[in-house]
């Protein structure tokens, strides 16, 4: 992927999931540095580039429907955010495999033979493929996961 602003979206999205599904169905507070790293704010205050564009994805989430949040801390974090209940809901489903991207292939299903019904089954979700393309680092296995999670949909 050639536009490093749309990888860091991605990128960006995914560590946005991956913690408020953690805390569901507790609103929590989100900081752009736990997910962009620390900022230095420039000789007028102003944020960096990075910062800015994550708490732009962080706000376009809301626009789209995908979280819901209270107010604003500044442009530092959104507060008493949660998953909307389609994301929650899309999040929390089990894979469809006929639509994986390419590029999940050999990251994806894992080994879960003898594992107990329950693990099997929370490995099957949508929220462990985006735990698995995290884990991986990989920009092109982040953006097919979130791609084909929130807007191809299940």
């Amino acid at each position: 992927m050639a536009d490093i602003h749309i990888e860091e979206f991605f990128r960006d999205t995914a560590i946005i999931l991956v913690q408020l599904y953690n805390a569901f169905p507790r609103k929590v507070s989100l900081y752009v540095e736990d997910i962009a790293g620390p900022d230095t704010p420039d000789e007028f205050g102003l944020h960096s580039r990075r910062h800015r564009a994550c708490f732009s994805t962080m706000l376009w989430l809301a626009e789209e429907g995908h979280i819901r949040y209270q107010d604003t801390i500044h442009q530092d974090a959104v507060d008493q955010v949660v998953l909307t209940q389609p994301t929650f809901t899309r999040l929390n489903a089990a894979v469809r495999t006929d639509a994986l991207p390419a590029s999940l292939a050999g990251t994806y299903p894992e080994d879960t033979e003898g594992l107990p019904p329950a693990v099997q089954a929370d490995l099957a979700t949508n929220i462990h493929l985006v735990r698995v393309a995290l884990k991986h680092g990989n920009s092109s296995l982040l953006a097919d996961t979130v791609h084909t999670i929130l807007f191809v949909g299940n």
